[in-house]
């Protein structure tokens, strides 16, 4: 795949095409900070990704989800996922886990020899059980906090977990969390308050939160950024 890495090899250099084949990452959640995180990770030619959700395409989705389209709804997610992968780089090695992540789940989420994860996931309860299990483990983790009802792309921010503020998951996330090391999940957030407060809720009692395409793209560009970045550095 000469093509693709081109440009990219201009920047980091043989050693640092080698380093992002060489990389095997977990990426967990593919919706609308997922799906351009992947696709960041994939461009850059990262060679081994296992891409986790449990969860299909639905219409809400097209606004802001870089792999909804009229064609892939009603489809599994992780199953789109690795065909938007392998449509960009055929050589990669890339495997979908359509399972649902619980405190049940996750050791088997996480099993296996990778060098960090990419945490999209938007439900806190969810989110809750893969980053405790991190900390307990000392993964290396890049974690996406709450994208949705905000506006300000200048108001996105990288910091460690625990040193997040304004944002309200993050801010449950650390309550939830107290007492475990998080040392090595960095969290990317907005330091912008909420514009609006959840109103709605689906069928499954989750709160149906406003969103723009924009800010999710950016929040996903940079978990996938600094991802990148920690494998050039390591």
């Amino acid at each position: 795949m000469r093509g693709m890495e081109e440009r990219t090899s201009l920047l980091v250099g043989e050693e640092g095409l080698e380093r992002l084949r060489g990389a095997k990452v977990i990426q967990v959640g593919s919706g609308a900070v997922g799906g351009y995180a992947l696709e960041g990770l994939v461009r850059a030619g990262v060679g081994k990704i296992r891409v986790v959700d449990h969860d299909v395409f639905s219409e809400s989705n097209l606004n802001r989800q870089i792999l909804a389209t009229t064609d892939t709804l009603g489809r599994p997610k992780v199953e789109v996922a690795c065909e938007r992968a392998r449509s960009i780089n055929p050589e990669i090695d890339i495997k979908g886990m359509d399972t649902l992540v619980t405190e049940e789940t996750v050791p088997e989420i996480l099993s296996g020899d990778y060098d960090l994860v990419v945490d999209a996931i938007d439900t806190l309860r969810n989110k809750a059980a893969l980053l405790r299990y991190v900390s307990e483990h000392g993964i290396r983790t890049f974690s996406s906090m709450g994208a949705a009802l905000h506006m300000d792309t200048q108001a996105v921010r990288i910091a460690p977990l625990m040193k997040t503020s304004t944002c309200p998951l993050a801010a449950s996330l650390r309550k939830s969390l107290r007492g475990c090391d998080t040392s090595m999940i960095t969290a990317v957030y907005s330091v912008e308050s909420p514009l609006v407060k959840p109103q709605e809720r689906d069928d499954n009692g989750k709160s149906v939160l406003g969103s723009l395409p924009t800010v999710p793209a950016i929040f996903g560009m940079t978990l996938a950024n600094e991802a990148i970045r920690y494998i050039l550095e390591r």
